[in-house]
C-alpha cells in the first residue's frame, strides 16, 4: 500500500541532496511529499509544498521572512514552523500522511522537529541530521516525544558516498517505519495505568505489572529518568491513562536540586490536577543523581555516595533536602481533585536504602515524614507501611491500595447512570 511520507527540508541550499531522498522513497513505491521551507534564497526548483505557501500560511510574506532571515532569524525560523505545521496538520487531517522524515543541519533539524512534536503518538518520525548527538540541543529537539533521530556524522552538503550511505540509511529507517507502523489509533481493552520505574525500585515494579494485570489494569511503565516522567505527565494531561502507580516519585528531589534526573518543575501536577487516582511512593527521594557533574560531586562528597559509573552516582539527600520536598509534594497533593495515598514503606525506599548500607538513613527519611504529615490538609492519607519498598510485598500493598482507590472512584460514576 502506497504511503505518504512527508519530507521537510530547505531546498535553497540542499536541493540535490532532496532530489535523492524524494526518488529512494518514491522506488519503494511510497508517496514523497516535500515541503520546502527555504529562507535564505529562491530554490532551485519548487517543492510539492513550496516555501511560499509556507510562509504565507506562517502569516508573513516570502520576502519579508527572507528580510527578517538576515536581520531577526528567529522570527523567519518560526514564521516557517507555524506555516508548516499548519499545513501538515491538514494533510494528516486528509489521511494523506503516513510519516515524516526531516534531512539536514541545525535550521533544519529545529524546523522539522518542531513540526513532529505536534503529530500524533505512534506516526513515525525521524531526522536525519550531523545534530542528532548534539548535547546541547537534543532536548529541544526530541523533548518528551517519540521521534527518532539518525546521526549522520557528516553535514548534509554536497552528495559523496559516504553522505550517501548515511541518506540511504535513514530513508530505509522511515519506509520500514511507515510499512510496519500500528498507526496512532491504538486501542486498549483494559485501563491503563502509569506506573514510575527506574532500577533502584524495580523488583517492586516488576511485581506490580503482573498484580496490575491480574486486577484487569494494563500497566504502561515510564522511566523516571527525567524525560520518561516527564512524558508520563504530559501523557496523563492528553488523557492516556486512568490511574497511576507512582512509585519513583524522586524527580521532585531532582528538579529543587539540579540533579540529572530532573523532570521540570511540574512533577505530580499532572494527575493532581485532572483527578486520577493515584497511589505514591517516596522511591528516588533518598538519593540525588550527580554522576558527571564535578562541581556537586565536590559540594556533596562528605556524603554517601554509590557509584555505578562515571555517568551515575547516585548521592544520599539530607534531612533538610527532604523537607524541602516534603513543603513542595504537600503543597501540590493538597490541590489534588482525585483520589489518592502516600504509601511510605518503613524499612527503606530503595534498593540502596536499606540497613548496613551507606545510602540507608532511617533519620533522614522519619524526617520527611513527620515533615509531609505536617503539610498535608488530609494527612490520614499518609500510611506507613512495615515493608521494605524493595519488595514484592510493598507492590502488593501498591496495587491494592490503587484498586481499592480506582474502585471507589467509579463507584459515584455507577450510581449515577444507574439512576438515570
Amino acid at each position: 500500500m502506497k504511503k505518504g511520507i512527508v519530507i521537510v527540508c530547505n531546498l535553497d541550499t540542499r536541493g540535490e541532496d532532496i532530489v535523492f531522498v524524494k526518488d529512494l522513497i518514491a522506488a519503494r513505491g511510497h508517496e514523497p511529499i516535500l515541503l520546502d521551507f527555504s529562507m535564505e534564497e529562491p530554490p532551485p526548483f519548487p517543492g510539492d509544498i513550496r516555501t511560499e505557501d509556507v510562509a504565507a500560511r506562517g502569516g508573513l510574506p516570502i520576502e519579508v521572512v527572507r528580510e527578517k532571515y538576515r536581520s531577526d532569524r528567529d522570527t523567519a525560523t518560526n514564521n516557517q514552523i507555524r506555516g508548516a505545521a499548519a499545513i501538515v496538520d491538514d494533510l494528516v487531517r486528509q489521511g494523506r500522511v503516513h510519516g515524516i522524515i526531516g534531512i539536514g543541519g541545525g535550521t533544519a533539524t529545529l524546523v522539522a522537529t518542531s513540526i513532529m512534536k505536534r503529530l500524533p503518538f505512534g506516526m513515525p518520525k525521524l531526522m536525519a541530521s550531523p545534530m542528532a548527538a548534539h548535547p546541547a540541543y537534543i532536548d529541544q529537539y526530541v523533548g518528551t516525544r517519540d521521534i527518532t533521530m539518525h546521526h549522520t556524522v557528516l553535514d548534509i552538503v554536497k552528495m559523496n558516498p559516504l553522505l550517501r550511505a548515511q541518506i540511504v540509511n535513514a530513508v530505509g529507517a522511515i519506509c520500514g517505519m511507515v510499512e510496519m507502523t500500528q498507526g496512532t489509533n491504538i486501542r486498549f481493552d483494559k485501563p491503563c495505568v502509569a506506573v514510575s520505574s527506574f532500577g533502584f525500585g524495580e523488583m517492586a515494579v516488576q511485581s506490580a505489572l503482573g498484580m496490575l494485570e491480574e486486577a484487569g489494569f494494563t500497566p504502561i511503565v515510564c522511566h523516571a529518568q527525567g524525560k520518561g516522567d516527564r512524558a508520563m505527565e504530559e501523557m496523563i494531561r492528553d488523557g492516556a491513562f486512568h490511574g497511576v502507580l507512582d512509585i519513583c516519585i524522586g524527580g521532585v528531589m531532582e528538579h529543587l536540586f539540579k540533579g540529572n534526573r530532573d523532570p521540570g518543575p511540574d512533577r505530580l501536577m499532572a494527575a493532581v490536577e485532572t483527578g486520577i487516582p493515584m497511589v505514591l511512593a517516596p522511591c528516588g527521594l533518598d538519593i540525588l543523581s550527580y554522576g558527571g557533574r564535578a562541581d556537586m560531586l565536590e559540594k556533596t562528597k562528605d556524603r554517601p555516595q554509590y557509584v555505578q559509573d562515571k555517568l551515575r552516582v547516585q548521592v544520599r539527600t539530607t534531612a533538610d533536602e527532604l523537607r524541602q520536598a516534603a513543603d513542595v509534594i504537600a503543597q501540590r497533593l493538597n490541590r489534588a481533585t482525585g483520589p489518592w495515598t502516600f504509601l511510605v514503606p518503613t524499612k527503606g525506599w530503595s534498593s540502596l536504602d536499606r540497613e548496613g548500607r551507606p545510602i540507608y538513613d532511617p533519620v533522614a527519611d522519619a524526617a520527611f515524614v513527620a515533615r509531609l504529615r505536617q503539610g498535608l490538609a488530609e494527612p490520614e492519607r499518609l500510611r506507613e507501611v512495615p515493608l521494605h519498598l524493595y519488595t514484592p510485598e510493598f507492590a502488593r500493598a501498591a496495587v491494592d491500595e490503587f484498586v481499592r482507590l480506582y474502585r471507589s472512584a467509579r463507584e459515584p460514576a455507577r450510581a449515577v447512570a444507574t439512576q438515570e
